[in-house]
């Protein structure tokens, strides 16, 4: 990427489009949401003595974010194309922002609970937003390529990233330093928006309403339901009413989308079989590694005993291999190929995640976790960037930021589901007469088999849907 010389934005607009900083401002943007999903893990117990939680209500700073985020994703995705997409980006970084120092200035746990909420929102707007304007951008080739190899690393990234940091503060600061730390970076995203981004072009039409609400109210009970399982079970009356509901919304929502003029997720974008097969393969893949993250950092803490800090500091050779595939993904993509690229990533995960899964009592650090660590890391720098592109790719301009909702969508839903079905298979693995710590360590371990198994229909999917018709 050129990061010198300015390169003029088409005819419509005297605005000049700086690749680089378009691509920073972008992807510090997604970082920060993700961060702000993994760097509370770490400060968890300190939050639960400051406010006040109970030991069952505690569930809820993290569920709150992850509610709102994932209830919200269909409708704010398709306000970026009918109002403007950097217009979106900005009003959703302000949310965030605003809501981050809400946060960090909690005095109880309702306080809490609500400001995490609100943040949630506006990652929901922020999210799709950075990627449609991705899209808008880097017009497919190289450059997107690249751009979408670094967009894709970033979960992974920076999951790991804010457990590191998320124990740094917790341990030596404060847990509120890590939202406080939001505000001067939402200052300079804004600042880097207004002065580099151009605004796209606004559709025209109307808001579909009825579609606006059903997949708001659908989304929200569907992801209410999948955290409710952990906590409840499957066989919970609650759990079932939300599954239903959401269902049934959702049904509505397809129903009445294939009869609106503009509905907020036009069906037309199911018609691609990679399309279909990259959403899919991203709801299992991003099951399997949101279990990995859960369920590693118990692991770590609770049976070979490291403190917050070390934990996080333990999932570094994740991170940095992650990262570096970042570097490597576009040069990758030209050797193998995206879909071969992405079939290659998988077969790795599935590998690193069932090594991870042998790990017991006294199982070495070095050759039991942080070695399947690094084949993990390989797998989410070389599969998620070819999921991202082969889901957004050959989409019409108007509809990208359906599409980018859609990606998300996935990827929230991936989160909820995955986690729902293996805290499931965690608590009904038992090891008659072990001690706690043996038990603990049995339970983790039938919780990364099953993220193995969801690591093993993932690549399945890939090789069906993506893979073969490339080949």
């Amino acid at each position: 990427m050129n990061t010198e010389a300015a390169v003029p934005f088409p005819a419509r607009t005297t605005t000049l489009v700086f690749p680089t900083a378009i691509l920073a401002v972008i992807l510090v943007s997604y970082l920060v949401i993700v961060l702000d999903i993994s760097i509370v893990l770490t400060g968890l117990p300190k939050i639960q003595h400051d406010l006040g939680f109970s030991s069952t209500s505690l569930a809820w700073v993290q569920s709150a974010y992850t509610l709102a985020f994932g209830g919200l994703l269909l409708l704010s995705a398709r306000a970026g194309d009918l109002l403007g997409r950097r217009r979106v980006f900005l009003a959703g970084l302000a949310l965030f922002t605003l809501a981050s120092m809400a946060v960090g200035l909690s005095s109880s746990a309702g306080w809490m609970i609500a400001a995490r909420a609100v943040q949630g929102i506006g990652a929901a707007i922020l999210a799709p937003s950075s990627l449609a304007l991705l899209t808008a951008n880097f017009p497919e080739g190289p450059g997107r390529t690249r751009a979408v190899g670094y967009y894709g690393s970033i979960g992974g990234l920076g999951s790991g990233i804010g457990l590191v940091l998320g124990g740094f503060l917790a341990d030596l600061i404060s847990w509120r330093a890590g939202f406080f730390i939001n505000l001067p970076i939402g200052l300079v995203l804004a600042w880097a928006a207004l002065r580099y981004i151009p605004e796209t072009e606004k559709s025209t039409g109307k808001l579909d309403v009825l579609g606006a609400i059903t997949s708001t109210l659908g989304m929200t009970a569907l992801v209410y339901g999948f955290m409710h399982v952990a906590s409840a079970g499957w066989a919970n009356a609650g759990t079932l009413f939300s599954l239903l509901v959401g269902t049934l919304l959702l049904g509505l929502f397809v129903r009445t989308g294939g009869r609106a003029a503009q509905p907020i997720m036009p069906l037309g974008l199911f018609r691609s079989r990679e399309r279909v097969g990259a959403l899919i393969a991203r709801v299992l893949f991003l099951g399997a590694m949101a279990s990995f993250w859960f369920f590693t950092t118990q692991y770590l803490q609770e049976v070979l005993g490291l403190s917050a800090l070390q934990a996080g500091l333990a999932f570094l050779p994740t991170s940095v291999v992650i990262f570096s595939m970042a570097l490597l993904v576009s040069r990758l993509t030209r050797l193998f190929g995206r879909a071969r690229l992405l079939g290659l990533g998988l077969f790795i995960g599935v590998v690193g995640l069932w090594w991870l899964s042998r790990a017991g009592v006294g199982t070495p650090y070095l050759t039991g976790v942080a070695w399947p660590m690094l084949l993990i890391g390989a797998s989410q720098g070389m599969s998620l960037a070819p999921m991202t592109a082969s889901g957004i790719q050959n989409v019409n301009p108007v509809d990208s930021g359906a599409a980018s909702g859609l990606v998300n969508v996935a990827h929230q839903l991936g989160n909820s589901l995955g986690l729902a079905v293996l805290v499931t298979v965690f608590a009904a693995a038992t090891l008659n007469g072990a001690e706690p710590k043996a038990q603990l360590a049995h339970r983790i371990s039938a919780a990364l088999a099953g993220a193995t198994v969801l690591q093993v229909l993932c690549l399945l999917v890939a090789l069906v849907l993506i893979v073969r018709p490339a080949v």
